[in-house]
């Protein structure tokens, strides 16, 4: 049971995911979490306002097993096959964290700081939440898809646009966690 547990080695998750990918690959098929958006808002009717949700999206359904295998699977692991063990955080991160007004770094998964019903609810969390769904929104259409898309299916295919995307996604998670994120939460 332990195996299930603990986090697995790169040396059986790497190959499990290479495997999806092949088999995605000889049947046509693409990955990504945001075209699942596009297909829902294509079922939603969103097709009889904007020309990009004009579709076929009974051929994208598939897909929205990735939507539904994320919930079941993050239900499971969350209520049946988790170890309570709190995130490893580098202690020189858990300082740098506690500067900017984090106050249990790495005891929980996520913060109470930005994640708390409290937070999300204050005009300082509401605009960041609107603020940032804006632009992950704008950054997955103006990329062309999402970091899993992009990082799994585009670069095990070779895709020149990928690497491009990740890089940028690299990038932006760079400036975002050592620039705007320590303005953002300044004690």
């Amino acid at each position: 049971m332990e195996f299930i547990l603990d986090p697995w080695p790169w040396y059986i998750s790497g190959p499990l995911i290479t495997l999806v990918m092949a088999l995605l690959l000889y049947f046509g098929k693409t990955f990504g979490m945001s075209s699942n958006l596009k297909t829902f808002c294509a079922i939603a009717g969103a097709g009889k306002y904007s020309d990009f949700f004009r579709f076929n999206w009974k051929d994208s359904l598939w897909n929205l097993t990735v939507v539904i295998g994320a919930i079941i699977g993050g239900y499971i692991a969350t209520q049946f096959l988790s170890n309570a063990s709190v995130t490893d955080l580098n202690p020189v991160t858990v300082q740098e964290l506690s500067t900017m007004g984090f106050s249990n770094s790495g005891a929980s998964l996520v913060p109470d700081e930005l994640f708390s019903w409290k937070t999300v609810g204050s005009a300082k969390g509401l605009i960041l939440l609107i603020l940032g769904g804006f632009l992950v929104g704008f950054g997955t259409r103006y990329a062309g898809g999402c970091t899993s898309g992009h990082a799994i299916a585009g670069l095990s295919s070779l895709q020149k646009p990928s690497l491009i995307a990740v890089i940028g996604f690299f990038i932006g998670g760079l400036l975002m966690a050592n620039f705007i994120l320590p303005l953002l939460f300044k004690s």
